[in-house]
């Protein structure tokens, strides 16, 4: 009888919590790039200025004096994406300032009308400019800076070089705070309340994800990787909700970009119209072989657009308690800077709201940290050029060399894929509903686009045939 060799299993011992935790670091550096650097420089400027620059009043300047930029980056992002980009925001935001100055003004219209008043035109804007871009087949470049011209000049005729003063309650939309709740009280309560809302909305997505994982099979990391990442962003979370809540609480500005943020990251990532957005974005040939309407998506970004930005317009008058000739000058280019700094694609088919969320505060850090070091306008703008062009730089070059995006997928800090590897041809997919948990968790990789959040190879050459 042939004698038989035994048959050794090789067992794949889990790894220690220190090797996962030291893993979830080491994949994840790339991804959390940005919100490093942002870290990195509130640090260095409250270095420098001696502690004065996380002071509670400069953190809710820093929230108001961005706001309006904050909210035309969240309408900018998902114009990028779609492979457009807008030129027009600037006017837009101050023909819409204007005329709701004016309503108020010289037709005795209250606040709230002007509000309608001033959304109505900004969507009208859209309709004429999405009209020119997805049904005439004008490019949004050349339509965008016919409307740059057009709707500055419409401004400068309704205020004929002059200021019209808005009235108080109105200025309370940029400059007003959440209604404190009694008297008496060291830290501003309703503040407080929203920022444990917000520490357990940390904790149920990263336990849902956890779930989710389980329910498809997928092992998910050491719960102890969960509670630190846990800690870490209700630390955050913590640390600068007490800091609004010791000097007026949130400002009013805040809650509305807050909402905003809720809204869009919903669409962009759990709705039919945001996934087209990207697929436009990606290949918008192969968007239109397999259905989706591309005019209807390139009018729907349009529109948004300039809904957004009579929203940022409006928050901007209030903001200056005044309609200005000069409002609205240079806007745009923050607003897209701010986009591409936040990790979205120059080609489109990439990017995120909270992504492009990041990259505007690390502008608006910028601004406040060297405006308080006493560094002049113009430096301040030169600095700006260069941190630009460096982030869109490094991610191209980081691309080329076919490495992991510095800051296309840096908002996957809800959640990483179980798994990094490819998925190879002979190998069974997740089931549908994985992607729709990453969604949630701003980790939502579009179709045409790589898990580092790179623009595949068949999305590239496909725009390269348009």
């Amino acid at each position: 009888m042939a004698s038989q060799t035994p048959v050794v299993t090789a067992t794949t011992q889990p790894d220690s919590v220190v090797a996962q935790i030291r893993k979830a670091i080491s994949g994840n550096f790339r991804q959390y790039g940005m919100m490093i650097a942002l870290g990195l420089l509130i640090v260095l400027f409250q270095i420098l200025t001696d502690g004065l620059f996380l002071a509670p009043r400069n953190v809710t300047s820093l929230l108001v004096q961005n706001g309006y930029i904050l909210i035309l980056a969240i309408g900018m992002v998902m114009v990028i994406i779609a492979g457009h980009i807008d030129l027009s925001v600037g006017s837009v935001c101050a023909l819409v300032g204007a005329v709701a100055a004016l309503s108020m003004k010289a037709w005795a219209l209250p606040w709230p009308m002007a509000i309608l008043v001033g959304l109505a035109i900004g969507i009208l804007v859209g309709i004429w400019q999405g009209y020119w871009v997805a049904y005439v087949g004008i490019p949004a470049f050349i339509v965008t800076l016919a409307g740059m011209l057009l709707f500055r000049g419409l401004q400068l005729i309704i205020l004929n070089a002059e200021s019209i003063t808005v009235p108080d309650a109105f200025q309370k939309i940029a400059n007003g705070y959440l209604p404190e709740i009694g008297e008496g009280m060291p830290y501003h309560l309703p503040t407080l309340i929203l920022t444990a809302l917000a520490i357990g909305v940390v904790i149920w997505l990263e336990m849902a994800r956890r779930a989710d994982l389980k329910k498809y099979g997928i092992t998910p990391p050491s719960m102890i990787v969960s509670v630190l990442k846990i800690v870490v962003f209700a630390a955050i979370i913590a640390t600068f909700g007490m800091l609004l809540a010791s000097y007026k609480g949130i400002p009013i500005v805040g809650l509305i970009l807050l909402a905003l943020v809720i809204i869009y990251s919903f669409i962009t990532q759990r709705t039919v119209i945001g996934r087209h957005i990207y697929a436009v974005g990606g290949n918008s040939n192969a968007a239109r072989l397999s259905g989706v309407d591309t005019r209807k998506v390139d009018f729907f970004v349009m529109v948004n657009m300039a809904f957004l930005a009579a929203i940022a317009g409006m928050v901007f008058t209030a903001y200056l308690n005044a309609a200005n000739p000069k409002d609205g000058v240079g806007f745009e280019l923050d607003a897209i800077a701010a986009v591409f700094i936040g990790g979205a694609a120059v080609a489109g088919g990439v990017g995120t709201v909270t992504g492009s969320m990041i990259g505007g505060l690390v502008m608006g850090v910028l601004n406040l940290g060297l405006a308080n070091l006493s560094v002049d306008s113009n430096t301040i703008q030169v600095i700006k050029g260069l941190v630009l062009l460096g982030a869109v730089a490094f991610d191209v070059m980081s691309k080329s060399r076919g490495k992991p995006s510095f800051i296309g997928m840096i908002m996957s800090a809800f959640g990483s894929k179980a798994d990094p590897t490819p998925v190879r041809a002979n190998e069974v997919t997740p089931p549908t509903g994985v992607s729709n948990v990453a969604a949630s968790h701003e980790d939502y990789v579009p179709d045409g686009v790589t898990s580092d959040g790179s623009a595949s190879d068949e999305r590239s050459r496909g725009r390269s045939l348009e």
